[in-house]
């Protein structure tokens, strides 16, 4: 199902971080690319099982969908879907992160 959304940032912080990195940075053109694919089709990533949802994700957040969306050089970027109102849905970014650190979080 393909469904367009609205991406935004889950923190001012994280938003700064992500304006921060260089332009020719791979990473930011992986999470450029990322944002385009999200705002065509929020599901354009990986959904993540509930059971392997991160405690803190759900504690901070309140979350109830996970989803992965693979970066270059096995970098991973974390969001989840909610509706914003009846026809809208919002990508909201969660975190960006190496595998090892991918790995460490979702605990494999």
């Amino acid at each position: 199902m393909i469904k367009t959304s609205k991406v935004v940032f889950i923190s001012d912080e994280l938003e700064k971080d992500f304006n921060e990195l260089k332009d020719d940075d791979p990473i930011k053109k992986g999470m450029v690319r990322a944002i385009k694919d999200l705002k065509k089709n929020a599901f354009a990533g990986i959904q993540i099982p509930k059971r392997l949802f991160p405690t803190e994700y759900i504690q901070k957040y309140g979350i109830n969908n996970l989803w992965k969306y693979d970066l270059p050089n096995g970098w991973r970027l974390i969001y989840t879907i909610t509706p914003e109102n009846q026809v809208e849905l919002i990508s909201a970014i969660l975190e960006w992160f190496n595998h090892k650190e991918y790995e460490r979080r979702f605990k494999y």
